[in-house]
C-alpha cells in the first residue's frame, strides 16, 4: 500500500493545492465534486504531480515540506521535471 503526495492545479483559478492520499483516483474525483473546501471553487482540477511513499508519516512530512516552501516557483519545478517517484 503506498500513499501520495500529489499536486493538482485548476486552470480556472490558476492555482496548485498539495496533498496527500492513499487513493489518488477517488482524490481527485473528490476535490473536483467540490467536497474539499479549498478546492471546491473549481471543478478543472487535474493532477500534475505526484509522489509515492510506503508509509502515511513519511507522505505527510513530504506534504508539509512542499507547502513549507511557499513557493510557487518551486512548485512549478517539481511539476515540470516529472512525477512518479516512489520512496
Amino acid at each position: 500500500m503506498y500513499f501520495s503526495v500529489y499536486i493538482i492545479y485548476s486552470l480556472k483559478l490558476d492555482k496548485y493545492y498539495i496533498g496527500y492520499t492513499i487513493d489518488l483516483v477517488k482524490r481527485l474525483q473528490e476535490h473536483n465534486a467540490g467536497i474539499s473546501s479549498f478546492t471546491a471553487k473549481a471543478t478543472d482540477w487535474v493532477l500534475k504531480y505526484q509522489e509515492e511513499y510506503s508509509s502515511r508519516e513519511e507522505a505527510m512530512k513530504r506534504e508539509r515540506e512542499i507547502k513549507g516552501k511557499k513557493s510557487r516557483k518551486y512548485i512549478e519545478w517539481l511539476v515540470n521535471r516529472g512525477s512518479s517517484s516512489v520512496v
